[in-house]
């Protein structure tokens, strides 16, 4: 029983290794952020010790609408039992 549980304990830690290692890498990698600086979002700097960086050169982009107005929910009126059905 002990060996079947922390087999199944190494089978979870290699898969959630795996799924971080597939995530993470790409987004750290420099192809994103060229293809990013190329699209006009983003610059490369160097500042005055001679370091390179890169920043946002704009403000990204909600998910959410701004123009789009917030409709607040209605107030529940109080149930008449004679019109609720079963």
């Amino acid at each position: 029983m002990k060996r079947i549980f922390l087999s199944g304990i190494l089978c979870g830690v290699i898969m959630a290794s795996a799924v971080t290692f597939a995530l993470t890498i790409p987004a750290n990698d420099m192809h994103w952020r060229a293809e990013i600086v190329k699209r006009g979002g983003a610059a490369w700097y160097f500042d005055k010790n001679g370091h390179m960086g890169w920043m946002w050169t704009v403000e990204p982009i909600s998910d959410r609408d701004q123009s789009a107005p917030a409709i607040p929910p209605r107030p529940r009126r109080a149930s008449d039992s004679a019109l609720e059905r079963l």
